[in-house]
């Protein structure tokens, strides 16, 4: 709480720039700021999230949304150590958490149906290191339509290509290759399935992990049309372990199988 009133407070906010909408409290970089200012927009909120891949509950996307601004929320996560926790820092903070151990897959996406109190939750986060994709895909197309969507992607595929990982079960991205570089999918393939799903696409975080997108139906439509947001960012932590850029570590990962995601 201290980092985000700390980090919050250097802001001068531009409405058109999301990147001065950045701050971080509990997530690992901008993607509290974002999310906040994104919420404060909303036409109608409902005040829920639903987060996959909550971990612990110290270094997320939506714990400064249950802590900092008190909403409700059901957090998934696949290790129940993280989960438990994450319930018992949480849990007596905020009575209207939900708390569940789920491996998440495109085949399972109904748990998170059943779970859920709403399908269109104010925020949807999702983090899980593999086939993102695949669970994005899956949420959407059983009828989830969250006002505002973040996703991890992947840089290392760089910023035009449109791909993403075969879909594979169980997926951990340090065995598949020792980099850790090969998960995920590319900022270009999210686009193009939100894009197919009428999202707009607000920004990626500047230090490249997360990439935003909102149902333009849940906010006025001059402050979206208005947004200019970084199309693509270097993964930091990735840049650091390569010692080079997205190519470089491309270029590591490039003999490994790919799938391609075609334009909407």
């Amino acid at each position: 709480m201290a980092r985000a009133a700390a980090t919050s407070a250097l802001r001068q906010i531009d409405p058109e720039r999301p990147s001065t909408w950045e701050f971080s409290g509990f997530s690992q970089n901008g993607e509290d700021g974002i999310i906040d200012y994104l919420c404060t927009r909303l036409s109608n909120a409902d005040r829920y999230f639903i987060e996959i891949g909550a971990a612990n509950g110290l270094e997320n996307n939506t714990t400064w949304l249950a802590i900092g601004r008190r909403y409700s929320g059901l957090m998934i996560d696949g290790d129940s150590g993280k989960v438990a926790e994450c319930q018992q820092t949480l849990a007596r903070l905020n009575w209207a958490l939900h708390f569940a151990t789920l491996m998440i897959t495109r085949d399972n996406v109904g748990e998170v149906d059943r779970l859920a109190l709403l399908r269109n939750p104010d925020v949807f986060s999702l983090d899980i290191d593999g086939f993102d994709y695949y669970v994005a895909d899956a949420l959407l197309h059983i009828g989830f339509r969250p006002k505002i969507f973040v996703i991890e992607y992947n840089s290392a595929f760089g910023p035009e290509r449109s791909v993403t990982v075969p879909y594979k079960e169980p997926f951990n991205r340090h065995r598949e290759h020792p980099s850790g570089f090969y998960f995920g999918a590319s900022v270009t393939a999210l686009r193009h399935l939100f894009d197919r799903h009428g999202y707009r696409f607000v920004t990626v975080d500047a230090n490249g992990v997360n990439a935003f997108f909102v149902d333009p139906a849940a906010f006025d439509r001059a402050f979206v049309d208005a947004i200019r947001g970084l199309p693509f960012g270097e993964n930091i932590v990735q840049r650091r372990e390569s010692r080079g850029d997205w190519s470089a570590q491309f270029a590591r990962i490039q003999h490994l199988p790919l799938v391609e995601i075609p334009d909407a």
